[in-house]
């Protein structure tokens, strides 16, 4: 007999955009509705650099989280070529950053700040494996002459094994893995290594960008893969195993920006975003390991308490907008138009 109903520890998002400004004010009440704690990307059109920007940043989010909810942004710092040991050891003793984040330079949204050869930051990196502050890592090549569907490949050979290699003791996390490479990778490698998984790579293939024509909704970095691929990322995430856990690297563009001539990359999940994934565990007869991916495996990676508050989900369907306000523009969440089978209680 189906279960209809479930209720798990109040998850945490272990890789999230809110951006800035009036757009952050529209996208952070939908986190917060669900989840305890987000990991906040700091890519934003002005990096965030400084532990004193990151503090200023992390007050903007909780202004505009709603009265009566309980909700915590984890900050983040963004690595570049010029982040000082003294930041990293500034950044640790703030006590509300939890990781710095590695853009490779040129590999997605507002990432010509970030790091052109790894090599220049090994004094950094050093010093986080010092002081035990863990590497969120975007793990793509950059090269122009590298395929678009082998650039996880191969950070994952050429930069990210022999930086493991060369710092054992560093927590890394690869965030928003795409590949059964990555996959593979992750589970060979040691504790220290984990990843986050998305909701649009467990449920669509690369075919989706391409339904019945150019779907630009359907766009990010990394780029969506072969159904082999996808269909590892779900064993992967259903399997129980604690190096893999729930990040939506939610990412909110205006709707203009996405349907244009040179459209951005990311895709705008966090307003359903337990619904899809528990639809996931749900067609793979996993709902009873969601609550480990999504509430506790990576509350323990980054060493936070678990959350002592719960959400419950109930399979009914129910329509997504066809559109969302993101201050003065719109944007359209995944799925827009159509159904979700599942919905929080408290929606």
């Amino acid at each position: 007999m189906a279960q209809n109903e479930i209720q798990i520890t109040r998850p945490d998002d272990l890789h999230l955009h809110v951006r800035t400004g009036d757009a952050l004010k529209s996208v952070v009440p939908d986190t917060a509705r669900q989840f305890a704690r987000a990991i906040i990307m700091p890519n934003l059109e002005t990096p965030v650099t400084s532990v004193e920007q990151a503090g200023k940043y992390r007050q903007e989010i909780l202004d505009a989280v709603p009265e009566g909810i309980d909700f915590e942004p984890l900050m983040t710092l963004y690595l570049t070529d010029n982040t000082s040991v003294e930041t990293i050891k500034a950044a640790k003793d703030s006590g509300f950053i939890h990781g710095l984040k590695l853009y490779p330079a040129g590999a997605t949204t507002n990432s010509d700040a970030g790091v052109t050869d790894v090599r220049n930051v090994y004094d950094v990196l050093e010093t986080m494996q010092l002081v035990d502050l863990p590497l969120l890592v975007h793990g793509e090549v950059t090269d122009p002459v590298v395929d678009v569907f082998d650039r996880e490949r191969l950070f994952i050979k050429e930069i990210l094994a022999p930086l493991i290699e060369r710092l054992p003791k560093l927590r890394i996390v690869m965030e928003h893995i795409t590949t059964s490479d990555a996959v593979d990778f992750v589970m060979s490698a040691s504790d220290k290594i984990a990843a986050t998984i998305t909701a649009h790579h467990l449920l669509m293939n690369r075919n989706a960008i391409f339904t019945g024509g150019v779907r630009p909704h359907h766009y990010c970095l990394p780029i969506l893969k072969r159904e082999e691929h996808r269909q590892a990322l779900v064993k992967a995430a259903t399997s129980g195993n604690p190096k893999f856990f729930l990040g939506t690297d939610s990412a909110p563009h205006a709707q203009g920006a996405k349907e244009s001539d040179c459209g951005c990359a990311g895709m705008y999940t966090a307003y359903n975003a337990m619904e899809l994934y528990t639809e996931v565990f749900d067609l793979n007869n996993s709902l009873g390991k969601l609550e480990g991916f999504a509430s506790t495996y990576g509350a323990a990676f980054y060493h936070l308490p678990q959350s002592t508050d719960s959400i419950t989900l109930q399979r009914q369907d129910w329509k997504i907008p066809a559109s969302l306000p993101l201050g003065q523009e719109k944007v359209i969440p995944l799925r827009a138009g159509e159904s979700c089978h599942w919905t929080l209680t408290n929606k």
